[in-house]
């Protein structure tokens, strides 16, 4: 490739193209390829190209700390959950194109994560634009952004994800004001985007949690209006019995 070239190449703003190059043109050679087919292979190259980098920086983004996908998710030692109503759900990608809430809700250990991190994972391998944000780092922001006066910007960049996966909801104490701001949050993606979330609690308890009657059951009507929900309370732990034996070990032998 002359120098020509790369720069218009690099005016086109034809990103990989130009590394690609070499072995573009040996394939279309070996192939013996018109000009019609040989424009072609290098649009498709550049696209999938494009593509690539793009799901790339979209699964960076959503900060997944373990990429769970669906086919890999232990069904066999959770046989209380519906197998087939879970696959169809993930597979439509309905809960995407039709904005419905995903609710997962059971305790600690039996998968919950799992679950909701394969359906992330999906809906960025469609193309739509997420996020992975334990419950404690989502008050702890929103905590921070009512000091700096901020509020506004972090509620705007939360609610613009098309699918939030809250993890862990109920593991921490929250206050009126950052109740306050939960709601607005999920207020503000009631009906255009999807939420996800994971919680040990049952929906019972939340107004004791959230400290607030009223607005406990406003959040719970919007997240539930268009959810599917995921009763987990019935399964069994998915962690190892040796690692509570550490655990329990480990805490033994503190002072």
């Amino acid at each position: 490739m002359d120098d020509e070239l790369k720069m218009k190449i690099k005016y086109l703003q034809l990103t990989g193209l130009e590394e690609r190059w070499d072995d573009l043109i040996a394939e279309c050679d070996k192939a013996h390829l018109s000009s019609p087919q040989f424009i072609r292979h290098i649009i498709n190259a550049l696209y999938e190209i494009r593509t690539q980098r793009a799901r790339a920086a979209r699964l960076s983004s959503a900060k997944i700390p373990e990429p769970w996908v669906m086919a890999t998710y232990p069904f066999a030692k959770q046989p209380k959950i519906n197998k087939r109503k879970i696959i169809t759900i993930h597979d439509s990608l309905d809960y995407m194109t039709k904005k419905q809430n995903i609710l997962l809700v059971g305790p600690t250990g039996v998968g919950k994560t799992g679950l909701g991190t394969a359906f992330l994972m999906h809906a960025i391998e469609a193309g739509h634009r997420g996020r992975f944000v334990f419950f404690p780092e989502l008050i702890d922001e929103l905590n921070k952004s009512i000091a700096a006066h901020k509020e506004d910007r972090i509620l705007r960049a939360f609610a613009t994800y098309d699918c939030l996966l809250i993890d862990e909801l109920g593991y921490v104490d929250i206050e009126p004001a950052q109740v306050a701001l939960f709601f607005r949050l999920m207020s503000m993606r009631h009906r255009t985007k999807t939420t996800i979330v994971t919680t040990n609690l049952g929906f019972q308890d939340w107004g004791t949690f959230l400290k607030n009657q009223q607005l406990t059951a406003a959040l719970l009507d919007r997240l539930t209006e268009n959810a599917h929900v995921v009763n987990m309370r019935n399964c069994t732990s998915l962690r190892p019995k040796a690692a509570y034996t550490d655990l329990a070990t480990n805490l033994s032998d503190q002072p």
